[in-house]
């Protein structure tokens, strides 16, 4: 098995799709620091299933994913795939078989990981299961990073067993060993459910059959109660009957009376008509008329703000024409100054000019010199160039044929070796036997099928055990929304009787003290009471005001003395009386109807309250009808504004007495809302508790399911594993001999090819060498010539310098001189413009007072007329105003006419709504009745029919009440027992076959333990002998000396820890703790490769071990990678040279980009060859 290709996307530096390839058993990743090159072993643990961000050098798990540069936006995702080539099988269990694995962990920002298999979406379970017992894992001993190689000497010694455990191959077995353990323990733990569950069902059992008998009785009992009921509403029916016939004579005899009423009415609304039609005419005349009067009081208005007008603006204009003046004169002076300032400047400039003249020529002169000699320089530099690039190219080919001839020296000794292993090899292979394979291939067969039904069950006890939570789910749900519903509506309900209780005057301790002196602290209040239409509470609580939480009482003279002796301030008492008339005299009767109309229940009379007040829509309404008032009467509009005929007040802002109407209003839906949802929560925690008990039942099923179907798997899995590792070993076998035998005959022609190379390359190199020395004679001449010129060309820049500088100094002087004489150039023609334009706004400031005071006496001739004329018309409009009112009087006495009719008509529309209501009743009562009767699963005529001529409801109402009495002596009655017995004895006697079921698979796991124990025992007592004698081999040749060896902490073979000693040559040390950092190392190498030749991981990784090791060590530790790469795949990071030539191929990790990784791939022999032609 090995590694063939590392593909990474996104990963921490690896932004772009990199692929590492990896051709030869020993590959070397090499770059200077922080590039990444430590980032590919992260990838590797990564994906093999690492959860620690810690132990891949992050914090969180999202720290993998490239999280931007510079130059990048971070991604949203990373990646990374390892593809094994397992055509010799090592990789065991159901994937033995395939040649190629590939496994691939995907992560985003949620985050969460995703792995695949063989490009299938799969567990991290599963990944870990396929290197079980291969040596290679994410924590194993196959990856050691920078800092593990002290960790692994010093490790406590149950980390140190292991990596002895991965190395033995018993992984597996504790993962095994867990699961069973985890198995008996749910077993055990069903198995003390279920004797709970059996004992209490025998109890059930016993209660069940006593209420059976006794639903049994409740049966017959209820049968006879409902005959009996539908005869007794068959009785109330008949007499029902003759009301109703009666009834609805009263009505149609009120029908013809209300007819009459209507056409009186109706006669008064045509002469109302009629009179309103003139009233209209007389007001259009008045409204014309007082449109005129309105017209000459705004033209009066406008004349006398035209004459203040021009007066103000003539005054302001002789203002401005003043300060015109001062800033002329101003001026003047100032152009007199820039004359003589521009006659100086332009001297100056004169004298200037030929010194920057000659500056300039001296600074040409010698800037021509100076080319002239960089001309040179730059010939002498060119050909010291082609001499040194002759150089370089020399020096090129003498280290590229010095590393051919190693090269192919080292690739010579390589193949020798190579044949040597391919023959020992090719030696060893053997068949194996064709009868093992056919007897294992019948057990997984019967396996297979026995598997099969289990697994059927298992699935149809999952999906009715789904069902039943989505159903407990949605009970749960509904019951939670319910009782958060009916939470919510009592905290409702109680806030809003606190609300009320204080608004009314409930929580005064003042007045109910009193009142409970006189008797009267359980009487209601008025506010309590009290409903109105809709969007008139606010003006009904404004004119109740503080009568709202009065007290009503039946006799106010009873409490005259008490409530003016020791009584609240603010307390209020009403007297209950009849109900008063209303006044028909009021002018606004007939266009606003009363507050006291608006009530909705009358309750106690508050006549004396509200009397003489109307209701009006808005404002403007009650404004319009303020005039026609009289002195006790007033106006509320449905916004609480309150208008009398000479007062109005506005409603004060919310506060605690502020809604109390409506509040009693909802605190009565409430109270409604409450008791239904009080109700229903009932109903829900009963199906809830259903629900429940059937899930419990159905888990007890699944979970003995599950259990078999498990230990099946295994033993399935066991079996198909072994089979599959018998195919793939024989198929291997074959096709190794064959590989084997071709690589011996390819490694032969090979061995020729390179024995001619490699004496090519020497004849070479010896012609390379003579050519060198006449390349340096070359290079010494143009050296010294070049050092001349330079000192040549530095007297040349010095003097150019000199010269620029001076022509830059007399330049910029002059520069400045001709920017100073165009500034007052332009100064003095601003300013002669700035004189003109101020002779020009002289001239119209004077223009513009004349105009000004021009029209002034001409208005005030104007404004006198108007003043005349508006006093005629103001005459005419009071002429206009007499004649409404008396058309309104006249309308006044035609309304109070047509509201008598209003009241006739009102009250035979009573009468005859009474007269419905009662017919509606009784229709209701009816319905009711036949209802109760079809509820009883009988009809009216059958039962009408069939029932005794002597029977009345007297008699039948007392046969009903004995039965029912007699249903109640049994007390409550369970009407499904009779089914429940029978129910739960069937599950009775299920359970007790899942017992004894569940007590025969614990006796299974359980001697399954302890086989998984023995065997754990005997392998790692093996592994840890084995590993013991070759470290003792393998340090004296890592240190040249010394031993080392390996020591038990405990004396059972199960769980003891093991710890290491090391006493390198020359020292008596016998703790790792004492030993140098690069003794350390070297040790942890020793242990590492002592595990190796145990249990040879197929691919190890190596990160920068070899740091603390000096030149000779490093030696040897190459050597020993060197030697161990025909059995194992090694990825070494490395800084040390000797190292990386030891590698077949290289690979060089770059940040060229800031912040991204990149890779560049080398293999050491295609490069030398390359580099040979």
């Amino acid at each position: 098995m090995r590694l063939t290709q590392i593909k990474l996307s996104g990963f921490k530096s690896f932004v772009d799709a990199t692929t590492v390839i990896l051709p030869g058993s020993l590959s070397a990743v090499v770059g200077p620091n922080g590039c990444g090159k430590s980032n590919v072993i992260d990838a590797v643990r990564w994906v093999m299933g690492e959860s620690s961000a810690r132990q891949i050098r992050g914090e969180t798990s999202t720290d993998v994913i490239f999280n931007g540069s510079a130059g990048r936006k971070p991604t949203v995702s990373a990646s990374v795939e390892l593809l094994f080539d397992n055509t010799d099988g090592r990789v065991g269990g159901q994937y033995a078989a395939y040649a190629e694995i590939a496994i691939r962990r995907e992560v985003n920002r949620d985050p969460k990981s995703t792995y695949f298999l063989n490009g299938i979406k799969c567990r991290r379970r599963d990944i870990q299961d396929v290197f079980l017992g291969t040596g290679f894992g994410p924590r194993s001993y196959s990856i050691i990073e920078q800092g593990m190689i002290s960790q692994l000497v010093e490790a406590k010694p149950d980390e140190l067993r292991g990596y002895l455990e991965e190395a033995a191959g018993i992984s597996k077995y504790r993962e095994r060993r867990r699961e069973t353990e985890n198995m008996i323990k749910h077993t055990s733990e069903n198995l003390a459910r279920l004797r709970d569950i059996r004992e209490e069902l025998g109890k059930q059992l016993d209660r069940l059959q006593r209420q059976a008998k006794a639903a049994e009785r409740y049966r017959e009992l209820k049968e006879e109660e409902s005959k009996t009921a539908a005869e007794l509403y068959t009785l109330r029916h008949i007499a029902l009957a003759g009301e109703l016939a009666e009834l609805n004579r009263k009505i149609q005899q009120s029908r013809v009376e209300l007819e009459a009423a209507n056409t009186e009415y109706r006669r008064i609304e045509t002469e109302i008509d009629t009179v309103r039609a003139e009233h209209a005419d007389q007001s259009e005349a008045f409204n014309r008329v007082q449109g005129r009067f309105y017209q000459l009081g705004s033209e009066i208005s406008r004349a006398e703000e035209t004459i203040d007008f021009s007066t103000r603006r003539a005054s302001q204009l002789e203002l401005d024409l003043e300060g015109v003046t001062r800033r002329v004169e101003e001026m003047q002076g100032q152009l007199a100054a820039d004359e003589q300032l521009l006659e100086a400047l332009g001297a100056e400039l004169g004298d200037q000019t030929p010194r920057v003249e000659a500056a300039q020529a001296v600074e040409r002169q010698a800037q021509l010199k100076l080319e002239e000699v960089e001309r040179t320089h730059r010939e002498v530099l060119r050909r010291a160039e082609e001499i040194n690039q002759r150089f370089n190219e020399n020096s090129r080919q003498l280290d590229v044929q010095r590393s051919r001839i190693e090269h192919f020296q080292q690739l010579l000794e390589r193949q020798s070796r190579r044949r040597e292993s391919l023959a020992l090899d090719l030696a060893g292979i053997v068949d194996l036997p064709q009868q093992e394979s056919e007897e294992l291939q019948a057990a997984i067969v019967g396996l297979d099928a026995e598997k099969e039904n289990v697994d059927g069950a298992a699935e149809e006890s999952r999906l009715g055990l789904v069902d039943a939570r989505d159903a407990l789910r949605q009970t749960e749900k509904t019951l939670e929304g319910a009782r958060a519903n009916a939470q919510s509506l009592r905290q409702d309900l109680a806030s809003l009787e606190a609300v009320q209780a204080a608004a009314l005057g409930r929580d005064k301790s003042r007045h109910e003290a009193w009142l409970v002196g006189q008797g009267l602290s359980g009487r209601s209040r008025i506010g309590e009471s009290l409903a109105v239409v809709n969007g008139w509470e606010r003006a009904l609580e404004t004119v109740l005001g503080a009568f709202l939480h009065g007290v009503v009482v039946d006799d106010l003279d009873q409490y005259a003395v008490a409530i003016g002796v020791d009584a609240a301030s603010d307390l209020a008492l009403i007297e209950k009386t009849a109900a008063a008339e209303t006044s028909a005299e009021s002018r606004l009767a007939q266009d606003l109807p009363l507050l006291e109309s608006l009530l909705r229940n009358q309750g106690d009379n508050l006549g004396s309250l509200l009397g003489g007040v109307f209701a009006a829509e808005s404002l403007e309404v009650a404004m319009g009808c303020r005039r026609r008032l009289a002195a006790h009467e007033s106006i509320i509009t449905r916004d609480g504004v309150w208008v009398g005929s000479d007062w109005i007040t506005v409603a004060p802002e919310a506060d605690a007495q502020s809604g109390v109407i409506q509040r009693g209003q909802e605190i009565e839906i409430l109270s409604l809302k409450v008791e239904e949802s009080e109700g229903a929560l009932g109903v829900l925690e009963a199906g809830l508790l259903e629900h429940r008990e059937r899930i419990s039942q159905l888990e007890g099923e699944r979970e003995l399911l599950q259990r078999q179907s498990a230990v099946l798997s295994g033993t399935l899995s066991e079996r198909r594993s072994e089979a599959r590792v018998r195919e793939v070993q024989q198929q291997e076998a074959e096709r190794r001999r064959a590989r084997i035998q071709a690589e011996l005959d390819e490694l032969g022609a090979q061995t020729t090819d390179e024995s001619q190379r490699l004496l090519a390359a020497q004849e070479t190199m010896v012609a390379v060498e003579s050519r060198r020395t006449e390349i340096n004679i070359q290079r010494d001449d143009v050296l010294t010539e070049r050092q001349k010129i330079e000192e040549r060309i530095a007297e040349a820049r010095q003097s150019a310098r000199q010269a620029r500088d001076a022509y830059h100094g007399v330049n910029a002087d002059l520069a400045a001189l001709r920017s100073r004489h165009d500034a007052a150039e332009t100064a003095r023609s601003r300013m002669q413009q700035q004189l003109k334009d101020l002779a020009l706004q002289s001239d119209t400031l004077r223009s513009g007072i004349e105009q000004s005071r021009q029209p002034i006496p001409e208005l005030r001739r104007g404004l006198e007329e108007k003043l005349t004329l508006r006093t005629e018309v103001e005459g005419e409009l009071k002429t206009i105003r007499l004649a409404l009112e008396e058309l309104d009087s006249t309308v006044r006495t035609l309304e109070t006419a047509r509201h008598g009719a209003e009241a006739r008509i009102s009250t035979l529309r009573e009468t005859l709504e009474e007269a419905r209501i009662g017919h509606e009743g009784l229709v209701v009562t009816e319905k009711n009745i036949l209802e109760k009767i079809a509820s009883t699963g009988r009809e009216l005529e059958t039962v009408r029919a069939n029932m005794p001529e002597e029977a009345n409801q007297s008699v039948w109402q007392e046969n009903l009440d004995a039965i029912q009495r007699r249903i109640e002596r049994l007390g409550a009655i369970n009407l499904a027992a009779i089914d429940e017995f029978r129910t739960e004895s069937e599950r009775k006697a299920y359970l007790d076959a899942q017992n004894e079921d569940l007590e025969q698979a614990l006796a299974t796991l359980r001697e399954a333990m302890r086989k998984i124990d023995r065997e754990t025992r005997v392998r790692f007592k093996e592994t840890f002998e084995t590993v013991n004698k070759k470290l003792g081999e393998l340090f004296p040749k890592v240190f040249g000396g010394g031993h080392a060896y390996l020591e038990l902490t405990g004396e059972d073979w199960l769980d003891t820890g093991v710890t290491l000693m090391a006493r390198p040559p020359g020292k008596r040390n016998t703790s790792v703790h004492l030993l140098s950092g690069g003794e350390k190392a070297m040790t942890a190498i020793s242990l590492i490769f002592a595990i190796f030749h145990l249990n040879p991981s197929p691919v190890c990784l190596l990160d920068e071990v070899d740091a603390p090791l000096d030149d000779a060590n490093v030696g040897r530790y190459a050597e020993l990678i060197r030697e161990m790469s025909s059995e194992v795949q090694f990825i070494v990071i490395t800084h040390n040279k000797i190292t990386m030539e030891a590698a077949d191929h290289l690979m060089g990790v770059t940040m060229n980009e800031p912040g991204v990784s990149r890779l560049v791939s080398v293999d050491v022999g295609e490069a030398v060859a390359l580099a040979a032609v």
